[in-house]
């Protein structure tokens, strides 16, 4: 895994946003102070505003004891001796992973425990990237490795652009040493053993780092339920790749829906006919279809409103007979340039809402070059008609069930 000192690029342009540290760790919660002493070092806005904890019953009692306690305070001692600005860190956001049967995990032994901390894990990234006006800070550095690799996978999940991840580097003797949790301003020793020898070092001489390490950010393929419901870890991972898989578009018209990304979509019948529209003219491998505007509506919003009422007949064969006539759909005298936009704006959008953003993509009608006309970017071979009405969609609960 390659990472970097250095602070990633753009760190400054984040000074304006709540900071936010989310660390796991187990028994050794000096992590915790030894990261906030690194990003004070290296940039000091980078400093959290708030601090959030992921361990075991065990290690919330170590955490609580030697970072928050009246009596050994690691944190209050940080914050006086390198004059740092509050930081809210109340016992309240020490978190105890709940095992199956809701009861606090004393350690993670079993398949069972990591499914829970997975679980927990990443719903908590998931609360914790859900305000735009906070960056998440993830450290991987303490805890069993399983958890370390939970919350790097859990921010890849569901991290923005003004997320960051990190490990944080402690030079030899200190490196996970029980009495170590920051290089001291004054004179602290710790005694080491070596061989049948004691030897003290001085806290002063440590040095502490921050690894910088770059990750993908897949928010944006995520089944939108996803990112506003009780995430499960399975469920996410699961969301990623029916987005990033092959691309397949199955249109039904009887039951007015479609399946895209792995998802099924209900569209309105004037969005699902527009969508019909550029899917059969992706089959037929036709060329972009040029927009309309007011100087040729009279010749290409005439041919535009047959071809659109050609889907909307697939799609209502009584349009007619009803009185649901193609004025009611507002093509009248043709298909205005106002209409064709806003149907496509219309329809974009549904899709972007219920697939998520990367995950849409294949299935908008786009503009593909300045004046080059709108296609779908789907092959044909990846287009096809459902002969059997496909399934209802899920519902959000549902969604979130099926991981």
């Amino acid at each position: 895994m390659r990472t970097s000192t250095t602070a990633p690029e753009g760190t400054a342009a984040q000074r304006d946003v709540r900071q936010v540290l989310l660390a796991v760790t187990g028994l050794t919660p000096q992590v915790v102070t030894e990261t906030i002493y690194a990003l004070w070092k290296t940039d000091p806005t980078l400093v959290p505003d708030e601090v959030y904890l992921v361990t075991t019953v065990r290690g919330a009692e170590h955490a609580r004891l030697n970072l928050l306690s009246p009596t050994i305070d690691w944190m209050g001692r940080l914050r006086r001796e390198y004059q740092l600005p509050p930081i809210h860190f109340p016992p309240a956001n020490i978190h105890v992973i709940p095992g199956n049967d809701g009861t606090a995990l004393e350690d993670i032994r079993s398949p069972e425990d990591n499914v829970c901390a997975a679980d927990f894990i990443t719903d908590l990234v998931r609360r914790l990237t859900d305000d735009p006006h906070s960056a998440l800070h993830v450290s991987i550095a303490g805890g069993r490795k399983s958890m370390g690799y939970f919350v790097g996978y859990a921010l890849s999940l569901f991290g923005r652009p003004q997320d960051r991840l990190s490990h944080v580097l402690v030079s030899e003797p200190f490196e996970s040493h029980r009495e170590f949790y920051y290089p001291t301003r004054d004179e602290i020793p710790i005694h080491v053993k070596r061989g049948d020898k004691e030897v003290a070092y001085d806290c002063r001489t440590a040095r502490v780092d921050l690894a910088w390490i770059p990750f993908v950010r897949l928010r944006a393929a995520q089944h939108r339920p996803l990112l506003t419901d009780h995430a499960r870890f399975s469920a996410c991972v699961s969301s990623v790749q029916e987005a990033l898989a092959e691309r397949e578009l199955v249109i039904d018209l009887r039951s007015k829906r479609i399946r895209a990304g792995g998802q099924t979509v209900q569209l309105p019948k004037a969005e699902l006919a527009f969508l019909s529209w550029f899917a059969r003219r992706a089959q037929a491998r036709q060329k972009p279809l040029p927009g309309i505007t007011q100087k040729d509506f009279e010749g290409r919003g005439v041919e535009y409103r047959a071809q659109f009422e050609t889907e909307l007949r697939r799609i209502d064969p009584l349009l007619d007979e009803e009185g649901r006539t193609l004025g009611a759909f507002g093509l009248r005298d043709g298909m205005l340039p106002s209409y064709f936009n806003t149907k496509n704006s219309a329809l974009n959008r549904t899709l972007k809402d219920k697939l998520g953003a990367l995950a849409a993509l294949p299935y908008l009608v786009l503009q593909h070059e300045e004046g080059a006309g709108y296609a779908l970017a789907l092959p044909a071979d990846a287009i096809r008609y459902a002969p059997i009405p496909l399934p209802a969609p899920r519902t959000a609960s549902a969604e979130t069930a099926s991981g």
